[in-house]
């Protein structure tokens, strides 16, 4: 198996350390760059705020490791937009990247990325960790 872009979706600054943690192995063990994708929610107010906590605390996870780390946001739920799964967003985000392996959250929460992980595992041709 060659693996080249791990994707990993983010949506809490605290499962980061833990999912991250997890990618950053895989990624040293493949040679694979990381790819994180801060998952917002369009309601939220304050989300430069918000994203930059994100990517704070996904630079710290990420700590010293000799990985590369790119990332981008993007909102995962909208009312006007009501048949727009979080879950679809995450799978865009990986056919666009080509991401060879998704490692995703699996927490059961209000946010937009709570619901998703189900979603990718049931809907994706892409290997899935989930944790």
């Amino acid at each position: 198996m060659e693996i080249d872009t791990v994707l990993v979706p983010i949506a809490e600054a605290d499962t980061v350390p833990r999912v991250v943690g997890y990618a950053v192995a895989i990624a040293e063990q493949y040679g694979a760059g990381i790819h994180v994708l801060y998952v917002l929610d369009s309601d939220e107010t304050d989300t430069n705020d918000r994203s930059q906590q994100l990517m704070e605390t996904t630079r710290d996870a990420a700590g010293d490791a000799d990985v590369p780390l790119s990332h981008s946001i993007i909102y995962g739920f909208s009312t006007e937009h009501l048949t727009h799964h979080p879950g679809s967003v995450v799978l865009d985000v990986s056919n666009d990247l080509e991401a060879d392996l998704i490692v995703i959250p699996r927490e059961r929460s209000p946010n937009a990325l709570g619901q998703a992980a189900d979603y990718v595992v049931q809907y994706t041709s892409e290997p899935v960790l989930s944790v």
